[in-house]
């Protein structure tokens, strides 16, 4: 489990891709210390396995359906990305809970930028109905790894709000429109709107008679 508070932005060293695995090297930098193999990291929001390491750069695999689902599949060497460590027992819980199971992509549809030092930043992604469908004004999502608060829930898509301390530390600072990003849906709300998509039209059928 993640908490969605990046810990530092990494740097992608190598990317291979095969018919089965795309194999990654990320360098982890101060976060390295005491990750060992076997542990989870989540990079730009996708939890994914340590398989090996050397000094501060450490091994990555994804099957194809992740590669597929997110944006990994367009992932290049050099490129910049979020990491977090699993969250250790006993640790304090900032963000909210994130599993590292990426919902689906979006894309980036605009940065607004208002305020007289330009600092109060909306950004608007775009996805489809299904997981803004998800959503709640107020409610958390995840976007390449980072927790934020919908601002609100629109026709195509979603706001969020963002500081300067959050372009600062993470790579939301390097998306441009038409960049794809990695979604996570509040737990929660995936878990109810589940429940009731399975359970309503048996209550409404059962009215019905």
């Amino acid at each position: 489990m993640f908490t969605g508070i990046v810990e530092h932005v990494g740097l992608l060293i190598s990317v291979e891709r095969g018919a089965d695995l795309t194999r990654f090297r990320i360098d982890l930098g101060p976060i390295s210390e005491g990750v060992g193999l076997g542990d989870s990291i989540a990079v730009a929001g996708c939890c994914l396995t340590v398989t090996g390491s050397k000094g501060s750069v450490f091994n990555f695999e994804a099957v194809a359906e992740t590669v597929e689902k997110t944006r990994l599949g367009c992932f290049e060497a050099d490129t910049r990305v979020n990491l977090e460590r699993a969250m250790g027992a006993g640790a304090r819980f900032d963000g909210h809970i994130v599993q590292g199971h990426i919902d689906g992509t979006g894309r980036v549809r605009r940065f607004e930028r208002t305020g007289t030092d330009g600092n109060d930043v909306k950004l608007h992604i775009e996805c489809d109905s299904e997981l803004a469908g998800q959503l709640v004004d107020k409610g958390s999502v995840t976007i390449d790894g980072v927790s934020l608060t919908v601002v609100a829930v629109v026709p195509d898509g979603f706001y969020v709000a963002l500081i300067p301390h959050t372009l600062e530390i993470t790579t939301l600072s390097d998306l441009r429109e038409g960049d794809a990003v990695n979604l996570e849906v509040d737990v929660f709300g995936k878990y109810v709107k589940t429940y009731l998509d399975r359970v309503l039209p048996g209550l409404v059928a059962g009215g019905s008679q």
